[in-house]
Formats: structure tokens, C-alpha cells, sequence
């Protein structure tokens, strides 16, 4: 895993606001080598949310291509095969 890595890639400096603990625990995070840098450690988190925002978009419209989010119903069958019977559902 490349960690901290920015080489080769444009960059640009950016002033954000972030609330001290947040500081404090990214800070914390790169002491103990987690990121080579806080600019690194901040770019790897915004590169993650950025990812899971586009996969979240990919959800929508696979959802509006297959017909809509799954009915209540359609989970609970889900469930059972994945999980097998609850309780409430085991016959006696």
C-alpha cells in the first residue's frame, strides 16, 4: 500500500477550517505512521470519500436501471438466505 505518495502528481495548496479534534487525531494519525505527511493523510481520506461518493451514484442508477431500491419483502428473503431463519421463523 502506498502510503503518503504524492509523486508525480500536479498538486496545489488549499487552506480548509477543520475542527481541532480532527486536527488532533490526523496529526496523531501520521506520528504513528499512518500518512508520511498531514497533507497526505488528508489527501488519502478526501481520495476515499471521493470514491465512495461515485459508488454511491453507481448504486443510484443501478437502482433506477433495476427497478427501484428492494421491497421490504424482497429483504427479508434476502435475509433468511443469507442469514437462514430467525427465531421468530423456525418452525417448532
Amino acid at each position: 500500500m502506498r502510503r503518503g505518495s504524492i509523486h508525480g502528481m500536479t498538486s496545489m495548496k488549499v487552506a480548509v477550517s477543520l475542527p481541532r479534534e480532527t486536527y488532533q487525531r490526523a496529526k496523531r494519525a501520521v506520528r504513528r505512521g499512518r500518512a508520511a505527511s498531514l497533507s497526505a493523510y488528508v489527501t488519502a481520506a478526501l481520495d476515499q470519500k471521493a470514491t465512495f461518493d461515485e459508488l454511491d451514484g453507481l448504486l443510484d442508477e443501478m437502482l433506477v436501471e433495476s427497478g427501484g431500491a428492494m421491497t421490504r419483502a424482497e429483504e427479508q428473503q434476502v435475509d433468511r438466505i443469507i442469514l437462514g431463519p430467525t427465531p421468530r421463523t423456525r418452525r417448532k
